[in-house]
């Protein structure tokens, strides 16, 4: 991986992996998943060239949880750095190791791709820099062997890095919108609710009613949108939405969406009928009963 890691570098490229996330992690049959898989067993839907036999209705058949994770490009560099190209069909001594260094290194590539957002942000030169060198320390982690990774912890070098990520993410929303950090906003509808620069980070808005919402400049690092109805939403310029949020969400064409992300195919199925705006009217005294 480069000092300075390519967006493209931080997307799960599975033409250069072995089908690590169809392996490494484990299934708990559920709504997400149609069958129990234990930790380190091959799904029985991966075929021998690591593709997924199934992938193209993985949620009519029971597997909408596989088609929200993102490795952030964790996968490759396991299989083409850290193993140099070995594939665990042909080596099956390697399979546990690959499974040890894609826990450690899926965390750190998430957290590489936060920095790469935010060092494109407009920021004051001080904290770009950090940012930067926040940056190039976790690259550098990644590139090491197995044993360096061994003795790398991802949980504490994100939580040095995090204050980091909420300096920029202040920074560019000042003066600042709603604080909804880590609230439980479950099925809410939040149509009228102003959103724009607010701080979203870690709520939990699984199932809630964003239809038409503006979202400009809301910080949603670790949201939790499975269900989330977007439909008509502006999230083109949302901070730190991923494409693993976007497609655990419902929505349709019209929501707005960064041009780094791609629409959900699942999304072209849903009803393009007319949405009701909230009332500009009453808007103004629903926020003033809030405060």
């Amino acid at each position: 991986m480069s000092p300075n890691p390519a967006p493209a570098q931080l997307r799960a490229d599975c033409e250069r992996c072995f089908g690590l996330c169809c392996v490494v992690p484990a299934f708990a049959a559920s709504a997400d998943f149609a069958i129990d898989k234990p930790a380190g067993q091959p799904c029985p839907n991966l075929r021998p060239d690591h593709r997924c036999g199934i992938h193209t209705d993985l949620r009519q058949r029971g597997f909408a949880g596989c088609t929200v994770f993102d490795c952030f490009g964790a996968g490759q560099q396991v299989a083409q750095v850290t193993f140099g190209g070995r594939d665990w069909r042909d080596a099956p001594e390697t399979l546990p190791g690959m499974a040890e260094a894609f826990a450690v290194l899926r965390p750190l590539h998430e957290l590489l791709w936060y920095l790469t957002e935010a060092v494109a942000l407009r920021l004051p030169a001080d904290l770009r820099d950090g940012l930067e060198r926040a940056r190039a320390e976790t690259t550098a982690l990644t590139e090491g062997d197995l044993t360096q990774l061994r003795a790398v912890d991802a949980g504490a070098h994100r939580d040095r890095v995090n204050p980091l990520l909420s300096r920029a993410s202040d920074a560019v929303r000042s003066p600042g919108g709603a604080d909804h950090r880590g609230a439980h906003l479950i099925g809410a509808d939040l149509r009228r609710v102003d959103l724009r620069r607010a701080n979203l980070r870690g709520a939990l808005l699984i199932g809630a009613d964003l239809r038409g919402g503006d979202l400009s400049l809301a910080d949603v690092t670790g949201a939790d949108l499975r269900g989330a109805d977007l439909r008509g939403a502006d999230l083109r310029a949302t901070l730190f939405l991923h494409q693993a949020q976007l497609d655990s969400a419902r929505g349709d064409a019209r929501a707005g969406l960064p041009a780094t992300l791609t629409r959900p195919t699942h999304w072209t199925a849903l009803p393009l009928t007319p949405l009701r705006q909230p009332s500009r009217a009453n808007a103004p005294a629903r926020r003033s009963r809030r405060r």
